[in-house]
Parts: C-alpha cells; structure tokens; sequence
C-alpha cells in the first residue's frame, strides 16, 4: 500500500488552456485576457457568447492590447492571478491606425 501513495502525488493532468484576446497591460507583468466562448441554450437553442476575463502574468510585458495570446493554468501567483501567457497567436493589428482614413486626393 505505502508503494501507490508516493506516486499519487507526483502525477498530474494536463493543465487548461485558453485562446483569447489581451485588454488591458496596465499593470506591471500582467495582463488581462477576454475570451470569448458561444454555448447553446439549454432550454431556448439560441446560441450566446459567454465572455471570461483572466488575469495572467506576463514575464517578458511583451502583450499589447489587441493581441491574441494562448494562456495556460499555473499556481496561484497573486489574489487573482492563476494563468501565465503561453504564447503569443497573433499580434494586434497597427497597419489600419498607422494610414488612416483615406484623403479626398487619395481617393480619385
């Protein structure tokens, strides 16, 4: 018996990964993620979007608002931190604010 109990603790499942978008990196190495997620009513079919924020730590403070990242569920690091980033998935997208709307001779 005391043989299976040392190995209980060493095993551990996969930890939980979401995708989501990063909306605020005010804090110092951590940011704040929405993740969006459609479900189906139970009772009326019609399907929602169910939005979760996640606070996760950034080592690098390399996210910026917009980016879409991977994050993944880590000890507990604060009150309200339980998840790291992992990777970021796509950055956020500048080349539309660096033009700009369009000028009257760009047009013609």
């Amino acid at each position: 018996m005391s043989e299976n109990t040392g190995n209980q603790g060493s095993k551990r499942g996969r930890p939980k990964s979401r995708i989501g978008v990063v909306t605020s990196n005010k804090m110092t190495k951590t940011v704040v993620v929405q993740v969006e997620r459609r479900m189906k009513h139970g009772r009326y079919g019609k399907y929602l979007t169910e939005k979760n924020k996640y606070k996760a730590h950034d080592e690098e403070q390399a996210c910026k608002i917009g980016d879409q990242v991977r994050i993944t569920e880590t000890r507990p690091m604060s009150k309200d931190k339980r998840w790291r980033v992992a990777e970021i998935l796509r950055p956020a997208d500048t080349t539309l604010e660096a033009h700009g709307p369009a000028t009257q001779s760009e047009r013609s």
